[in-house]
């Protein structure tokens, strides 16, 4: 605050990767009364507030103009069902607290991403997904959400109540309502057998189809500068059989995962020209492994390097294309790239705002180290993108406009009713919203 004190509630606040940061006033309410009665008060105040949870988006999707609202401090009743195979959980649970709640009663999401710090609002209304040709993001496991809209209203909705605020709100981008508790779709607890292994890029695009629709979930890392990459496949089987050793875990997982590759990328950071040999040290380093473990610690690994990131959900078939002139792109950029490009696939959902929607995607997501230049990289990526119908992640860097998205999405102008529905005085807009969605 220029070094002068800071009025009375105000807070800083940052997200993850250190890019958005913003001093605002706090409010950590313990209950969805709470809740209610704060955005009451900021309505009647001509005030506005943003939902805050872990942190975990690169966009300023939850940089507060004026308050923010702190999700992890909402109390509430945890109800599992283990028959139906339902849960019900606080809004503001990490999704590492959930993975435990479930794993305690037998139960599991069906698909993860691989970060398990965010919360479960965040997550679901930022799109948040993994990877797998019969699963769509996050957001299609939930059944019903309870939130409370821009006039203070504590309402529900399901796909038997409130149908259209639930195809808005599953996806709803912190633009319609806190979302206060969230029901969600669960399975049997299962056991995923985790295969990776190094391979020529040419050899993976040429397999794609039978790649993708002949294994449970499946990825890949392209290392720039070189034609490799890095297969993982993780399908289902009966039984955890072949746990990784616990050294063999530390070192995969955290030594060279993180320890040597923070400082590969400090040293590629002072020493550019070095970039393209260590790509290609680290594309043929890495060894074939093949493990089994519950299936969230399979999905989800843990991520201590900081970075930015960019991620485009395309056309399934436009694939190819995308990479081609994503290495273009990196070729002629006046800087060098230290991250590997990830590719995951996911299935059509019916979610309006999801980067899913009525189509098989191919998600490209590009990253860059802390404190190297991203933005030329990011925004030439974006060209290529947009030329190949992309939509970009809400969570992650674009430089989109609601001009530019609205022909992206069929259902746009139906979720802009829902909001003025729902938020008829904008309590829930900030920078973000104003950009993506208008004013």
């Amino acid at each position: 605050m220029n070094g002068r004190t800071a009025p009375p509630g105000v807070t800083s606040w940052s997200n993850w990767a250190g890019n958005q940061r913003t001093s605002a006033t706090a409010l950590r309410p313990a209950d969805p009364d709470e809740v209610a009665q704060a955005v009451r008060a900021a309505r009647a105040a001509g005030r506005r507030i943003k939902p805050v949870g872990s942190g975990h988006s690169f966009t300023a999707i939850a940089r507060a103009d004026d308050q923010w609202m702190d999700l992890g401090t909402l109390a509430g009743p945890v109800r599992v069902d283990a028959g139906r195979r339902l849960v019900t959980v606080p809004a503001g649970m990490s999704l590492r607290t959930l993975n435990e709640l479930l794993a305690s009663h037998r139960l599991a999401l069906a698909n993860l991403g691989d970060i398990d710090a965010q919360t479960v609002a965040g997550a679901i209304s930022t799109g948040t997904h993994g990877t797998g040709a019969g699963y769509g993001c996050l957001s299609t496991f939930v059944a019903g959400l309870t939130l409370v809209t821009g006039t203070g209203e504590l309402i529900t909705c399901s796909p038997q109540e409130r149908p259209e605020v639930f195809a808005a709100a599953r996806v709803g981008l912190g633009a319609l309502g806190v979302i206060v508790e969230v029901t969600l779709r669960c399975v049997d607890a299962f056991v995923l057998r985790a295969d990776e292994r190094p391979a020529p890029l040419a050899e993976v695009l040429a397999e794609l189809p039978e790649l993708v629709g002949g294994n449970d979930h499946f990825e890949f890392y392209w290392f720039p500068y070189t034609d490799r990459v890095q297969v993982k496949v993780n399908n289902r089987v009966p039984v955890d059989d072949r746990p990784l050793p616990r050294f063999r875990s530390w070192l995969d997982d955290d030594f060279l995962a993180n320890r040597v590759f923070a400082g590969a990328c400090r040293l590629g950071r002072v020493v550019p020209a070095l970039v393209p040999t260590i790509h290609a040290v680290s594309a043929r380093a890495l060894t074939a492994r093949s493990y089994t473990a519950r299936s969230d610690r399979v999905f989800c690994t843990p991520r201590r390097v900081r970075f930015e990131e960019m991620e485009y959900g395309l056309p399934r078939a436009a694939l190819p294309e995308a990479l081609a002139g994503l290495r273009r792109v990196i070729e002629e950029l006046p800087f060098r790239v230290l991250f590997p490009v990830e590719v995951r696939f996911t299935a059509p959902d019916d979610i309006w705002l999801s980067h899913g929607y009525q189509r098989e995607s191919a998600y490209v997501a590009i990253h860059q180290y802390a404190g190297m230049p991203a933005e030329p990289y990011f925004r030439a990526f974006e060209q290529v993108a947009m030329g190949l119908a992309g939509r970009p992640h809400w969570g992650k860097l674009h430089y989109r406009d609601a001009e530019s998205l609205r022909p992206a999405y069929p259902r746009f102008a139906d979720f802009l009713a829902v909001r003025d529905q729902l938020d008829p005085d904008r309590v829930f807009a900030n920078s973000y919203t104003e950009q993506v969605l208008g004013g």
